[in-house]
């Protein structure tokens, strides 16, 4: 399938700003306000909150990572693949099941996380991971599988899940 066939949203491209920085990233921190602060979104029932501090650039740290990239916090930089999709994020969260898309847990640095894997005909598939909290779930970040080895590794990721999974209920 593609993104028009889950009716996402058009990418929002610096191009449509002219190049202008400032006013590109503005906007994205508008559609990411507006299905994240202002809309409060579920996953499964559950409301999302979000990581707020520390702040970057005066935005939530969520937003951070849905918009940069990098292994270093204070070295992060800006991905465009992933600020083009910031509109998908929320729609993926609260459709996935409706959707039949790839999801399973994992552990990341003693974390218990969640992948949600969006894959698409003729474009870079997105996932959005969650953090599975006690009481709570955090929107954690948003990224494009640019490469064939990510998407590998992801796979091998589902399909140990998988196993796991069909392990556990014989």
């Amino acid at each position: 399938m593609t993104s028009r066939d889950y009716n996402l949203s058009a990418l929002l491209t610096l191009e449509s700003f002219n190049g202008d920085w400032n006013k590109y990233i503005e906007s994205v921190y508008t559609a990411f306000v507006n299905d994240f602060v202002n809309s409060k979104p579920l996953f499964r029932g559950t409301r999302l909150r979000l990581k707020r501090h520390p702040f970057v650039d005066g935005k939530e740290y969520t937003f951070y990572h849905f918009t940069h990239k990098g292994n270093i916090e204070n070295e992060r930089t800006p991905d465009f693949r992933r600020c083009e999709r910031i509109k998908w994020a929320k729609p993926t969260i609260e459709n996935c099941d409706k959707w039949k898309i790839k999801i399973w847990p994992q552990k990341r640095h003693g974390k218990d996380r969640l992948c949600i894997w969006l894959e698409l005909e003729n474009e870079p598939d997105y996932i959005v991971i969650l953090d599975m909290r006690k009481d709570y779930i955090l929107p954690w970040t948003a990224f494009v599988l640019e490469y064939e080895h990510e998407k590998k590794k992801k796979q091998k990721e589902y399909e140990v899940y998988l196993k796991t999974r069909t392990a556990q209920s014989s």
